[in-house]
């Protein structure tokens, strides 16, 4: 069988890095394209010293090329630029799997409240799959556009999903803690993300409406089957990459720890990436960092009768490029954890 062939617009962030750090090593995939405007020309190995050796040569995006050399095109770009490379692309016949925020939100009412403009393709929307393999993976295979989910919502829609579809636990006063290493703002030259302001500190930041609130909440409330505002508290800690989150929840008269084992074990026991630890057990990020791993834990207060749930992903794997690999794997008949493991 021929390799599919794939472009990677915008490798020079960290997102790109991590799907040329696996996509090298998947043996179905050739990549073809590598592209960063400010970097045309330059070898690969030349910017990212990891893959010395390689041939792969930036190029400035040019979506004549991009669409005569590749089968699949991933967009590894911010907001709004991605939607002007998908519509185009989507055209020539090619799949994209974006991994921006611009095909996540199907309200572009909420997308512009968040994203403070308008949505720059909102005609695409009603073709744009989730890409969260473990709730939409029958959609994911027909799909032509992927919406990758962001890093805190894969973090926390994994964890919650199944015990708000069991009514397990309220939908109501959910409180989500979650601390991420430094890679998840991007990479860029910015002086709260410098060693010396990130280094020895922990701090909470955007703490009211962060702009992946309303997208988590978009797939808790698919999940409960109503409408559900959390509180989401972000926190930034000075590790390069990895998520923590702890959740605290309301639960129903119907949980148990039983029906909760029962509802984790339904929903992910034949799933490869997700990890259930076990009642008692919390999970750690450097058990799940450069890996396609999410690792849940749970424990119930007696005290106050609540649930807490913990979980930890990779930010930038099972948070962003290892799950859009893992989507692109669904939609061409591959094994799932082909170039993951």
């Amino acid at each position: 069988m021929s390799k599919i062939k794939i472009a990677v617009v915008g490798a020079s962030g960290y997102s790109g890095e991590e799907l040329l750090r696996l996509l090298l090593r998947h043996d179905s995939c050739e990549i073809s394209v590598i592209t960063s405007r400010q970097n045309a020309g330059a070898k690969v190995g030349d910017f990212f010293p990891r893959f010395t050796g390689s041939k792969l040569v930036f190029s400035a995006p040019d979506t004549e090329e991009i669409a005569g050399k590749s089968d699949v095109v991933f967009l590894a770009l911010p907001h709004g630029l991605a939607a002007e490379f998908a519509v185009p692309l989507l055209k020539k016949g090619l799949k994209v799997i974006d991994l921006s925020a611009d095909f996540r939100l199907k309200d572009t009412v909420v997308y512009k409240k968040y994203y403070k403009e308008d949505h720059p393709a909102p005609a695409l929307l009603k073709d744009a799959v989730y890409g969260l393999p473990e709730r939409y993976r029958s959609e994911i295979k027909k799909a032509k556009l992927i919406a990758c989910p962001g890093c805190y919502p894969t973090s926390i829609i994994l964890p919650l999903s199944p015990l708000l579809e069991n009514k397990l636990i309220s939908p109501e006063n959910i409180v989500v803690n979650s601390l991420s290493g430094v890679s998840g703002a991007g990479r860029k030259v910015d002086l709260a993300y410098i060693f010396p302001e990130c280094n020895e500190s922990m701090r909470a930041y955007a703490v009211t409406g962060h702009r992946h609130l309303p997208e988590i909440e978009q797939e808790l409330g698919a999940a409960a089957s109503c409408d559900i505002k959390i509180n989401f508290v972000p926190h930034l800690i000075p590790v390069n990459r990895g998520i923590n989150s702890t959740i605290v929840t309301n639960v129903t008269k119907d949980f148990s720890k039983e029906k909760l084992e029962a509802a984790y074990k339904k929903a992910y026991s034949n799933e490869k990436f997700v990890r259930v630890l076990g009642y008692g057990k919390q999970p750690d990020t450097k058990y799940v960092t450069m890996s396609n791993y999410c690792d849940i834990g749970f424990t119930f207060d007696e005290h106050t009768g609540k649930l807490i749930v913990n979980s930890c992903i990779d930010n930038l794997t099972k948070g962003a490029s290892g799950q859009a690999i893992q989507c692109m794997n669904i939609i061409f008949g591959l094994d799932e954890s082909a170039g993951l493991l």
